[in-house]
Formats: C-alpha cells, structure tokens, sequence
C-alpha cells in the first residue's frame, strides 16, 4: 500500500529549474533555453512560478531526450 503511495506522489511531483537543471547536469538557464526552443517537455507555470513534472523529465530522458518541436506545415499555394 504505501508502495502505491510513494509511486503515485513521486509521479504527480513538480521539478524546480534547479531539480531540472541537476537531473540533466546543466545550468538552470541552459534548461530554460530548452524548454523555450521546444527540445523538452514544456513547464507547467502557476502563477510566477514554473516547474517540470518529473514524471515527463524521466520518460524524456529514457526516450533519448528527443526534441518537443513540433512540425509547421503550411497550406500556401
């Protein structure tokens, strides 16, 4: 029972910059820029403040860190 617990507060868990920035061995501003060219899961902000779920940082790094950008198609003629 506690395991169930432990897994489900681990999974809901938000990561500050600095927890971020740590978990990848970079800066904080390094993560920022990142996240701002869409190369990572994008933050969730409440508020002022801005945090990464740590369930996305782990399963984007086990992927490989693939980017997030996501493909512009245009329809002009």
């Amino acid at each position: 029972m506690t395991a169930v617990i432990a897994q489900a507060e681990s999974s809901a868990m938000l990561l500050d910059v600095q927890a971020v920035a740590k978990m990848l061995g970079c800066s904080p501003r390094h993560v920022y820029r990142l996240s701002d060219a869409g190369r990572m899961p994008g933050p969730v902000k409440l508020g002022s403040l801005v945090r990464w779920s740590a369930s996305a940082i782990r399963e984007w790094i086990d992927a490989g860190c693939p980017s997030f950008r996501r493909k512009v198609t245009s329809n002009a003629e």
